[in-house]
């Protein structure tokens, strides 16, 4: 847990991973898009508990982590607290389901360009708002 490095790796694979987002969004994945912004966000929100020397569960929604763990982090990060918590919830919600469908959903037809938007937009705004603590 005291690796920085990491928490380090994490950020930076999930900041590539945006690069990903935007080629898939070209292509018009749209369920392909909202199942990799889950995972940009899980290494993206992953990062920032390894940066603060929490333990990593080994699940795909930290927003639970993020609550218990929230007097580790700094103003700036808590004032972002509710967002990330909610943006973790939505996209591991859709996880499986972007991914495999079901009998009765089709992801390609099921996933609209909005979903994918608010997906990427939510992945691109995690990533981007944890950067800075990277930056010393």
């Amino acid at each position: 847990m005291q690796n920085k490095g990491l928490a380090l790796d994490y950020i930076t694979r999930a900041k590539k991973r945006l690069a990903a987002l935007r080629a898939l969004h070209r292509e018009s994945a749209w369920a392909d898009v909202v199942r990799e912004s889950q995972e940009v966000v899980e290494l993206a929100l992953k990062s920032l508990l390894r940066f603060y020397h929490v333990e990593i569960p080994r699940i795909h929604d930290v927003s639970g982590v993020l609550e218990n763990e929230k007097s580790k982090f700094p103003v700036q990060i808590k004032r972002n607290l509710e967002r990330y918590q909610q943006i973790s919830r939505t996209l591991r919600r859709d996880r499986e389901l972007a991914f495999y469908g079901s009998e009765d959903l089709t992801p390609m037809e099921f996933y609209k360009k909005e979903d994918a938007d608010v997906a990427m937009e939510s992945a691109e705004w995690v990533v981007h708002s944890l950067l800075p603590l990277f930056r010393n």
